[in-house]
């Protein structure tokens, strides 16, 4: 048997480990595999939004294939990642909300699929819009927040669970840069539902430092491009693996901030911003940026989200035995200061 930490978060959702997979959608990929392999290990695998630009028919059929995909892969409970998208008007866009839509509807088609799919991880914009949605559906909502007053916010929404995700991150980040070490305590002491900390994590003392700040677990998800099961282009992985300290930097997104590694593509957003380009063509610009690194691999020309964690991943690790093998390791760590402390 291996090593077990129960927590707020484990005993909640029912799985083994503290451990989940962090939502990792932007671009034409998608994140079934990782998201089966994770749950099948006993942490939480996510599937989520592939192509927010692609045409209804096709998300709802590439989404749908995700859950289909997990469901048949392992029996233990996942979850999904929806972020809340807003407009240039202020307004919730329509993809995230037909997102949402495509779940439920899973859901209610397959009685199998509705028992594992427990799980709805909101982002971006507040919770509200989706609340009482993802509540009536008998799903329990985590919301991810960028600082303490997000979290205050997302607790009074009733959501479940709260996700303090350190400006580090990977993917869509923050406008207000709050750290991960900063972030993290504050949140745990300001609410009272369980938190999961991610952003910069990587290995089992990224985990020992979450448990220390109070919160239930930690998420990754840079973490689990560089692994056997996630799918992912070759020139990814090997991107990943080549990160150093300082090739990351942010540009716009869709709903805010994305951190990736630094290359041709993210030099051409600069100049484009600079040069005072509609947000409509950048949109069109970045969207086919994605599908290019997602698709061919071509990591200089394609955007591509990415945590400041990929400085410190070295290695492709397999998640059936990086997940309770982090969690073993935490466990060691966290009695090997209890046994340096003494009596002064």
């Amino acid at each position: 048997m291996s090593t077990r930490i129960p927590t707020r978060f484990t005993e909640m959702v029912g799985i083994r480990h503290p451990v989940m997979q962090d939502g990792m959608g932007s671009g034409s990929f998608t994140t079934g595999a990782i998201a089966a392999a994770v749950s099948a290990a006993g942490g939480l695998g996510s599937v989520s939004v592939a192509d927010l630009w692609a045409e209804p028919k096709k998300a709802e059929k590439v989404f749908r294939a995700q859950m289909d995909f997990v469901a048949s892969h392992t029996d233990l409970p996942f979850a999904a990642n929806i972020p809340i998208g807003i407009d240039y008007t202020g307004d919730v866009i329509e993809s995230s909300v037909q997102h949402l839509g495509y779940l439920l509807d899973a859901r209610r088609a397959d009685s199998a699929l509705e028992k594992q799919l427990r799980v709805v991880t909101t982002s971006g914009g507040a919770p509200d819009r989706f609340r009482d949605a993802i509540r009536d559906a008998g799903l329990l909502h985590f919301c991810k927040v960028g600082s303490t007053r997000q979290a205050l916010h997302a607790v009074r929404a009733g959501v479940d669970l709260v996700i303090a995700s350190g400006y580090e991150m990977g993917g869509h980040t923050h406008s207000k840069p709050v750290h991960t070490f900063v972030l993290g305590p504050n949140v745990t002491e300001a609410v009272d539902v369980p938190v999961i900390v991610s952003g910069g994590v990587r290995d089992a003392r990224g985990l020992a430092a979450a448990l220390c700040f109070g919160a239930d677990g930690v998420a990754m998800g840079t973490r689990f491009i560089a692994t056997e099961e996630s799918g992912w282009h070759p020139a990814i992985i090997e991107r990943v693996l080549g990160a150093k300290e300082g090739d990351d930097v942010t540009f716009p997104g869709v709903y805010g901030p994305i951190r990736g590694l630094r290359n041709q593509a993210t030099d051409t957003i600069e100049r484009m911003v600079a040069e005072g380009r509609s947000d409509e063509e950048i949109t069109e610009w970045k969207a086919a940026a994605f599908r290019r690194v997602q698709d061919e691999g071509d990591v200089l020309n394609g955007l591509f989200p990415t945590g400041q964690v990929a400085s410190g991943i070295d290695s492709v690790v397999r998640i059936a035995d990086f997940v309770p093998g982090i969690v073993a390791e935490a466990a060691k760590i966290l009695a090997g200061l209890t046994g340096r402390a003494i009596d002064a």
